[in-house]
């Protein structure tokens, strides 16, 4: 029986809202950043092992203190001059202009919608739990590649706003920090038996989608919710109206 007492509900994105293999797509990801680097004029080959260690710092990060941005941006200009260009900027015209095509392949799953659109209309405030290591228009897209770009998700997370990185339990405990709950007043929906399973240490309930499921330590699904994405919009259906919505502040950050 569905839990009548979620005060929210997360969600993972890639592999989730996203119906995408992760693997594929960040191919891809490094792949084109990387020419869109040397179409500025940068050496492609010393960018791509700066942009490879400065993802690789963020996901091997100590929790706390500096944002995945910093951590990122910290790492990659220990081989670049800071000074050498704008680099931000170049950073943001790549998002806007080059990333969204990378999806263009993406096929958004009809249930998605229905599930988010049940979700809303009982209550539920809905907050984004992806992996922070991408800057907020990197998530905008992806949201939009599952077909869900425009729904009202009250907290973002990305490398802006965040401190820690997926499995880490801080990175939970920082969302739920920052949305003034309690673990047990949530579900995380995902797709990762490690990444978004490592939520429920801290007491939250977990539902994993099955679609575009991730497995990489063999734990398997024993004990916790799961299903397919139209099985999640059908137990969605059953989930009673939320009585007590929690408050969060600040909308999208």
């Amino acid at each position: 029986m569905a839990n009548t007492s979620y005060r929210a509900i997360l969600f993972d994105l890639d592999g989730t809202l996203c119906p995408m293999e992760l693997e594929e797509f960040l191919g891809s990801y490094f792949k084109d950043i990387a020419h869109f680097a040397v179409e500025q004029g940068v050496d492609g080959e010393k960018f791509a092992r700066a942009f490879g260690a400065g993802a690789s710092a963020m996901g091997k990060r100590v929790p706390g203190g500096k944002t995945n941005h910093d951590v990122f941006w910290d790492t990659f200009f220990t081989m670049f001059d800071r000074d050498g260009a704008d680099w931000e900027e170049m950073f943001a015209r790549y998002y806007e202009t080059r990333f969204g095509a990378i999806g263009e392949g993406v096929q958004a799953n009809p249930a998605t919608r229905r599930a988010i659109d049940a979700l809303v209309a009982k209550g539920y405030p809905l907050v984004l739990a992806t992996q922070p290591m991408f800057p907020r228009r990197a998530v905008e897209w992806r949201l939009a590649w599952g077909g869900v770009g425009d729904a009202p998700f009250r907290y973002i997370s990305t490398y802006e706003n965040s401190s820690a990185v997926k499995p880490q339990v801080e990175y939970y405990a920082e969302i739920l920090a920052n949305c003034s709950l309690s673990a047990d007043e949530v579900l995380m929906v995902g797709n990762n038996t490690l990444d978004d399973l490592a939520s429920a240490k801290l007491g939250c309930d977990v539902y994993l989608v099955t679609d575009h499921l991730m497995d990489p330590e063999g734990r398997g699904l024993e004990g916790v919710k799961h299903g397919t994405m139209d099985e999640f919009a059908a137990w969605v259906d059953d989930l009673p109206t939320c009585d007590d919505p929690a408050t969060i502040e600040g909308g999208a950050n």
